[in-house]
């Protein structure tokens, strides 16, 4: 049974506000840009094959470039693309002085290397934050990476805004792929927090997760994290997407979160909802990044 709003303590994060209000921060700043260079920022979003979930990430992302100025290059290839034909085409990307930023859509079709793809990606185009140079430089003190992964700047920034402290505070990060757990945790640490990685071979990942002020969780297992889990007051940010079968609706699934949300909405002090908590994020930190790398070069 959902909860009524009556019992519902957790603030609840609104992904979408904030993520709009930096979309129109960017745009302001991609007008300026424009308006003095006579340059907008510009972003190459490549995808392989027909995903049908990979395909509805890309044409939101190429939709949000069109909202706040920034010029997409859309690069559509078949599912059965040599490698090579792709590592090219990447190649021509990164010499193109009109991209500021490449994006290749991940997963890649099984006969597809993805690391040899993404180390492709010149470091001052890689938008995505996953170019191992990249990476190295978030997992190390005093170095600074060229761009932070979308979704973990996405995780920091709503807690930011929040104005959730982090420095000191006990983070529980749930997860450890490459693409959130990994560089949310590292972030975490950049930020002063003290950070614990809970995952599949974690023992009583319960009691880890009840000692946590911050809870970031991202494992991709639908409700995993239940109510009585969670620290009353702490800050619950959900990264999981999970599809879970729902008679009741047209598609017939809804979206749930790896987390408990009318559960944990009793007893968390902020948490973000499913949809329309991180997601939102993800997108308007890559159009942030794509900006970034073109200051560094419109103007110099």
């Amino acid at each position: 049974m959902a909860s009524s709003p009556s019992d519902q303590t957790a603030k609840i994060i609104d992904g979408k506000a904030v993520a709009h209000t930096i979309r129109s921060e960017i745009a302001d700043e991609v007008r300026h840009l424009s308006e003095k260079h006579g340059k907008v920022p510009g972003l190459a979003v490549v995808i392989v094959g027909v995903r049908k979930d990979s395909q509805t990430y890309v044409n939101m992302k190429r939709k949000a470039c069109a909202e706040v100025g920034i010029k997409s290059f859309d690069v559509d290839l078949p599912e059965d693309v040599p490698e090579a034909d792709l590592i090219t085409k990447v190649h021509e990307l990164n010499s193109d002085p009109e991209v500021h930023g490449i994006l290749v859509q991940l997963p890649l079709p099984k006969h597809i290397n993805e690391e040899n793809v993404l180390g492709a990606i010149s470091i001052d185009k890689d938008v995505d934050g996953f170019h191992p140079l990249n990476i190295g430089k978030l997992a190390m003190k005093g170095r600074e990476p060229l761009f932070l992964p979308c979704t973990p700047k996405g995780c920091l920034e709503l807690l930011v805004r929040s104005g959730i402290k982090i420095k000191g505070q006990r983070a529980v990060v749930v997860g450890r792929s490459n693409i959130v757990g990994l560089p949310v945790s590292l972030l975490l640490l950049k930020a002063d927090a003290t950070v614990t990685t809970v995952h599949s071979h974690t023992k009583d990942p319960e009691a880890i997760i009840k000692e946590a002020d911050i809870v970031i969780a991202a494992a991709g297992q639908a409700c995993m994290i239940k109510g009585d889990w969670i620290k009353p007051g702490a800050a619950v940010i959900d990264v999981g997407t999970n599809a879970v079968s729902d008679p009741s609706r047209k598609s017939g699934y809804r979206l749930v979160g790896d987390v408990d949300f009318a559960e944990a909405s009793k007893v968390a002090g902020f948490i973000t909802p499913v949809p329309g908590g991180v997601g939102p994020m993800t997108v308007a930190m890559l159009l942030r990044n794509t900006l970034d790398g073109a200051k560094r070069v419109i103007g110099q």
